[in-house]
């Protein structure tokens, strides 16, 4: 059972996520992983058979600020934005520390043109854990979609 101040601690994280990816805030997105971090983006078919392929994978915040440099200065993409919903959170705690959630998410993307499309949707599984400083942060987040068809454009984390 987990006490709700940690509880809504955590989706604080959860909310914080969101309002920096749909907000454009990209540069703050890796701060809200511990420095070792794991963000990963995989198919339901591939983590139910185990297979290590990802679509998106970052592994610590060094690989994720690499991410964000190259989708403001490299890539070549048709601009777009995101609005997450994300639902059903369940928290539980790990005998070593730290927390595991689940919950369900949406991602709608945004077209400069203003034509909306349902772009993702799945679960995110994460591992949350407590700094030194008390500050709650991933340490890992795996984002499991439920298709296995993903559109060319997954430049910005879901």
């Amino acid at each position: 059972m987990i006490d709700s101040e940690t509880h809504r601690r955590i989706q604080h994280l959860h909310n914080r996520y969101v309002r920096v990816i749909d907000d454009d805030q990209l540069e703050q997105w890796p701060q809200l992983f511990t420095a070792g971090g794991n963000y990963q983006v995989t198919t339901r078919e591939n983590h139910e058979r185990g297979f290590p392929l990802a679509l998106m994978s970052c592994k610590g915040r060094g690989m994720m600020l690499d991410r964000i440099t190259g989708l403001r200065k490299i890539n070549v993409y048709e601009p777009h934005r995101y609005s997450h919903q994300i639902s059903a959170l369940e928290i539980s705690a790990q005998p070593a520390g730290g927390f595991r959630c689940i919950s369900n998410f949406l991602v709608v993307r945004i077209m400069h043109t203003g034509a909306s499309m349902l772009f993702a949707s799945g679960i995110y599984l994460d591992v949350v854990v407590q700094d030194e400083d008390g500050t709650l942060r991933f340490a890992e987040r795996t984002v499991i979609t439920d298709s296995r068809q993903t559109d060319t454009l997954l430049v910005i984390p879901l």
